[in-house]
């Protein structure tokens, strides 16, 4: 997908919300547990749900990782279900020297057709470089991220910047808006102001909303751009809002409400 195709599914949806399909088979509604196909069933039902209130959805690899190759399957089904318009990521947060990433992006961007995929900066340029070498595909590269643990590298200072300012700086002329964006958990949205006067137009994938406690306004307020230029990903708030039958009209009650604030935040975003 291209950067002016995201672009415009957001402003026809009036929404840069991303739904993350983290689905794990004790957190689904009982009556699907035992079903034969219940993940994929579940995941169905979320997308059938949700899919006109986002532009996104994002499926964190763990979670079919951990069920073997019927995992790996129900991935597949899943991210080939999901309608051609939606920009898909992969969370699998891939990283290492170069000729094992080059595997990692033919396998997430042409196996399994994924847009994106989430990749760790630290073995530096030749293990990310990969990523970026595939058209209309995107790297997502680990900026400032929302768990306490950031603060034990991300968060530390390397002369007069944090290390994560020295990454955004460093990562951004690796590619580009095109194809580059970074991971900004919403927990730390009073750095937003920082991190845009770094990477101006990338645009970021904001998870951390919702059951973490990061704040959707405060990530607008401060982290929009002319172009949006913000995926906030939702993954158990939505997801798992209902616990019976009807799950998907709850989760789509939930998404609905997150497209209604954004449809508010994008009508006042900055126009420069």
């Amino acid at each position: 997908m291209t950067r002016q195709e995201l672009i415009d599914q957001i402003n026809i949806k009036k929404s840069f919300l991303c739904v993350g399909l983290d689905t794990s088979i004790d957190k689904i509604p009982a009556h699907l547990q035992n079903h034969p196909d219940g993940i994929f069933e579940f995941n169905k039902q979320i997308i059938d749900a949700t899919e006109d209130l986002c532009v996104a959805y994002k499926i964190n690899t763990a979670f079919y990782e951990v069920l073997g190759a019927r995992g790996w399957e129900i991935m597949e089904r899943t991210v080939n279900y999901i309608p051609k318009e939606h920009f898909t990521i992969a969370d699998a947060k891939r990283g290492d020297i170069g000729n094992t990433s080059a595997q990692y992006a033919q396998a997430f961007f042409e196996t399994l057709n994924f847009n994106s995929i989430t990749v760790a900066p630290y073995m530096g340029e030749d293990s990310v470089r990969p990523f970026l070498e595939f058209e209309n595909k995107w790297a997502i590269v680990l900026g400032l991220t929302s768990n306490s643990g950031s603060a034990d590298f991300e968060q530390q200072k390397i002369g007069d910047e944090f290390l994560y300012e020295k990454v955004l700086k460093t990562v951004s002329n690796w590619g580009s808006p095109d194809n580059l964006m970074f991971v900004i958990g919403a927990t730390k949205a009073s750095d937003f102001t920082t991190i845009r006067k770094i990477i101006p137009q990338h645009f970021l994938l904001v998870p951390g909303v919702g059951f973490q406690g990061g704040s959707l306004r405060e990530v607008s307020k401060y982290g929009l751009n002319k172009d949006c230029g913000l995926l906030v990903n939702a993954s158990r708030a939505i997801i798992y809002a209902g616990k019976t039958e009807n799950f998907a009209e709850e989760a789509r009650a939930i998404a609905l409400q997150y497209q209604q604030e954004m449809s508010g935040y994008l009508a006042n975003r900055p126009t420069d």
